[in-house]
């Protein structure tokens, strides 16, 4: 099924029940969390993990919005800009461990029951990111996966890229490569040796080869460079990157 096509209501209902799951993780990693432990530093530079709940929380949010406005065809009122949302993360860092918690499960909750609002028809309405690029309604849903996902393993807290899901790997790995192959990134190939998966990048380059969450650590900037085969490995521009060939 190619990235950009639609799903039908049970992959839809599939996806739903993915991000579920990323966040249920997410959620019960950090049972038990301290005002310390939420006060040390993530794996993110700069950042601490009441940084990464605090963003967590304020993106899930982000995407509630989108969703409604995919259900109603109208925006919920003004937008944050990045300065508005950079302050509201260090504000919002400055809390406890029990307060950071409740406000991601409030949020979350808030993201899943406007999920649930959404009417069949609605899913494939436009709406944009931040960022100014345009996606279906149901791309919020992996865009949600993605940033649970990844921040659960920033937050240093014992979750690791080789804890990914396999599903969720090689939707990242797919969305990631052909972005990569319209960029003409530096790289021949990709192969995901536990996946059976493989990539064509470009014409020139080295390929790469190795399990498929260290080949997503890399491009993602969670992990280092695998060990190329046959040249030096460029380095990957920041991610994540807009989907390939989008919807406009």
């Amino acid at each position: 099924m190619p990235l950009t096509a639609d799903p039908s209501r049970a992959e839809l209902a599939a996806l739903l029940a993915d991000v579920r799951g990323s966040a249920e993780r997410l959620v019960a990693g950090l049972d038990g969390l301290t005002d310390r432990q939420a006060r040390e530093p993530s794996a993110l530079a700069g950042w601490s993990r009441a940084h990464v709940i605090t963003h967590l929380a304020r993106s899930a949010d982000a995407y509630r919005r989108l969703l409604a406005t995919a259900r109603t065809g109208v925006e919920p009122g003004p937008r944050a800009d990045a300065a508005a949302l950079d302050r509201a993360l260090r504000a919002g860092a400055e809390r406890g461990a029990a307060e950071l918690l409740a406000d991601l499960r409030c949020s979350l909750d808030g993201l899943f029951d406007e999920a649930a609002a959404v009417p069949v028809d609605r899913w494939t309405a436009l709406v944009s990111a931040l960022a100014g690029w345009r996606h279906p309604a149901w791309f919020t849903l992996h865009r949600a996966r993605r940033e649970l996902e990844t921040h659960h393993v920033d937050l240093d807290l014992g979750r690791t890229t080789a804890d990914w899901p396999a599903g969720y790997v090689a939707w990242a790995l797919d969305t990631t490569a052909a972005t990569l192959a319209a960029r003409d990134f530096p790289v021949a190939r990709l192969e995901a040796t536990d996946l059976g998966r493989a990539w064509t990048l470009a014409a020139t380059g080295p390929p790469v080869r190795g399990p498929g969450h260290l080949l997503l650590a890399w491009l993602a900037g969670r992990g280092p460079a695998p060990q190329p085969h046959g040249g030096r490995l460029p380095a990957p521009p920041p991610w994540p990157l807009p989907p390939v060939p989008g919807w406009g």
